[in-house]
């Protein structure tokens, strides 16, 4: 295709009292309209490769496609590596007689593009029959072959909700997926410092396998090449009770170089939170500076898996000692028990984030309060992030003392987001506190309310917030009624 600059070219040659008309209307324009359409061409043309790099960061492939046949120079520009480094494919499992599978689509993608690949995450619709699962495994078996083949660098990857214990997959393609992945740490690329397997839901022996894979990775090329993140949130099936295999914490233990850890509750035990803390020298102080510091530990606790084991105390100060610069964030799904909520939530953890959903259909026999009151002011120091959703459970019990009092006492608190049945001067109440606690930068209110109310609520939330028209320009706050049927 002719160069942009060459037709220019031939535009100007034409001379300045040239008419010009439009190609589709026949309409012709002005020697100004002309002169206009010009300059939109040559500012084009003269932007800088990084800027245009940047504008075509944003394009879908089809228009990256069309864009690249526009001229020499913006084709130059597409095939720079920095517009393929990052990538994420979404593995619906439908087939369709009109387009592309997305199979297809992902491989060809890794075949022409994957060496400039850094960046791969795969989201996976869990199949329901064999057939899927059979696709499934082989696109993926697939996929992980050409990464090997082109050696894409690969730094980070990313492969999500493969939920391999489900029925419709056999041991034997079971066996043959966590076979590809192992397959891949030990052929394909050397620079992987960042792994996310979360909802993957192995059994313990193929996930134990996996795990041991990573460490041979790392031990292979550490110190040129380290892992540092790890997420293994539902990595293991939730019937299997993780935190009593040994063989857990041994390989954890032995990824020196970690800073950003994610499991699932139903793998923490005093002997991890041990192990963890040995990797930093037996309890010897060390801080973000020296590098390899356990910085994040995110565990997630749902109700349907293993939440009740014993954890001491102890254990979880003598991690936050050795590791000072350590953040703990909680995440609970469902788990509406006063009594596991407290076992959980010792005083010594280092909650720097709190997160909870609970049931949406109330639950009589619990009551949030003893949470508010109790167990969350333990974190009055360290508590940044807030994200309650009560849901129904509140209902006919009233939690806005309560709640602004946790508000008022936790000195650090950033981000807060609540979603229960709370009344409209509450809100006041929290905007009014983010004037004078000057931590306190975004607040997230979700008012529950039945139906019939709904309406009158609103307008009561709307009048009161009339009177906030000037809020910080800092603060990020929005607040809604939420009907309930």
């Amino acid at each position: 295709m002719e160069n942009l600059e060459e037709s220019i070219g031939e535009e100007e040659n034409y001379g300045i009292d040239q008419e010009c008309s439009d190609p589709e209307t026949g309409e012709y324009f002005t020697d100004d309209s002309c002169d206009c359409i010009l300059d939109r061409k040559i500012m084009w043309l003269s932007l800088p490769r990084l800027c245009l790099e940047r504008v075509f960061s944003f394009l879908p492939d089809r228009d990256r496609k069309t864009a690249a046949l526009v001229c020499r120079q913006w084709h130059n520009v597409m095939r720079s590596p920095s517009l393929w480094r990052h990538r994420r494919f979404h593995f619906s499992g439908r087939i369709s007689k009109f387009r592309k599978s997305d199979y297809s689509s992902t491989i060809a993608y890794v075949s022409h593009l994957g060496a400039y690949l850094e960046r791969l995450e795969v989201t996976v619709c869990p199949p329901r029959k064999t057939q899927a699962a059979l696709r499934l495994k082989g696109a993926i078996t697939q996929l992980f072959s050409e990464l090997i083949r082109v050696r894409a660098p690969l730094r980070s990857l990313v492969v999500m909700n493969l939920e391999l214990d489900r029925s419709a997959w056999t041991s034997s393609l079971r066996a043959s997926v966590v076979g590809c992945l192992i397959s891949f740490l030990q052929r394909g690329s050397s620079k992987l410092n960042s792994i996310c397997l979360s909802g993957m839901r192995n059994c313990i022996h193929q996930g134990l396998e996996l795990l041991s894979a990573l460490l041979h990775y790392e031990t292979r090329f550490y110190p040129r090449c380290y892992i540092s993140s790890l997420d293994l949130e539902a990595f293991f099936s939730g019937s299997v009770n993780v935190y009593l295999n040994s063989s857990v914490p041994d390989n954890l233990s032995q990824l020196q170089c970690l800073t950003d850890l994610r499991l699932s509750y139903s793998c923490l035990s005093d002997e991890l939170l041990m192990a963890l803390q040995q990797r930093h020298g037996g309890g010897r102080r060390k801080s973000s500076r020296d590098g390899n510091t356990l910085q994040t530990f995110l565990l997630h606790c749902c109700l349907k898996e293993p939440h009740q084991q014993l954890i001491c105390g102890s254990s979880w100060a003598t991690l936050a000692s050795s590791c000072p610069d350590l953040k703990v964030k909680i995440s609970v799904n469902q788990v509406v028990n006063n009594d596991r909520l407290a076992r959980m939530l010792l005083p010594e953890i280092p909650l720097s984030e709190y997160c909870m959903s609970a049931f949406y259909s109330p639950n009589e026999d619990w009551s949030p309060k003893p949470l508010l009151s109790d167990i969350l002011p333990q974190y009055r120091h360290t508590l940044q992030h807030l994200n309650l959703d009560f849901g129904a459970n509140n209902f006919g019990e009233s939690l806005d003392e309560e709640l602004l009092e946790l508000v008022k006492v936790c000195e650090r608190l950033v981000k807060l987001s609540i979603c229960a049945f709370l009344e409209i001067r509450t809100v006041a109440r929290l905007l009014d506190m983010s004037l004078t606690q000057s931590s306190l930068k975004e607040i997230h209110v979700r008012i529950c309310s039945f139906n019939e109310a709904a309406g009158e609520e609103e307008e009561a939330l709307e009048e009161m917030l009339s009177s906030y028209l000037h809020l910080p320009p800092d603060l990020c706050f929005s607040a809604i009624i939420y009907p309930f049927e």
